[in-house]
């Protein structure tokens, strides 16, 4: 009794990952438009005379969740997390989202070094030196063409 070779793709379990691969990337493709849609009325917003700013939090917030969601969807499928049980999902997706506490406490503190330098510690207020403001360079003087008396 031999064995055929088969070709991949050939075999009900090689089917079904081709289908799920096409699916997670049309499922991703409608997400990544849908931020880029929502990305551009923002700018389109932006250049308005009276841009709505509550309107425009309210879609970077969107954008946001969508960016969270493609982001587990591609933890799911392409890391096959999504077959493993809840133990193993959250010894991945845990130090993961300590790290994004560690980048936001990071920028927190940096924020908070730059305002209390030169402050003796926040005792007096921060006050910027003029070295730090932009001055832009004077206008040309205009030439007249009157002759001047």
């Amino acid at each position: 009794m031999s064995v055929e070779p088969t070709h991949l793709g050939t075999t009900p379990e090689d089917v079904a990952h081709v289908k799920r691969i096409w699916k997670a990337f049309w499922i991703l493709l409608v997400l990544t438009i849908l931020e880029l849609a929502l990305g551009l009325t923002i700018y389109f917003i932006d250049l308005g005379a009276n841009p709505n700013e509550s309107l425009v939090l309210v879609l970077k917030g969107v954008i946001i969740i969508f960016t969270l969601a493609k982001a587990f969807y591609i933890i799911s499928i392409f890391m096959h997390l999504g077959d493993e049980i809840r133990t193993m999902i959250m010894s991945v997706a845990l130090p993961a989202l300590l790290f994004v506490w560690f980048i936001i406490a990071f920028l927190a503190d940096g924020s908070s070094f730059k305002h209390l330098r030169n402050t003796d510690a926040g005792i007096r207020k921060y006050e910027p030196t003029p070295q730090q403001f932009h001055h832009p360079a004077p206008a040309p003087a205009e030439k007249s063409d009157k002759k001047l008396d």
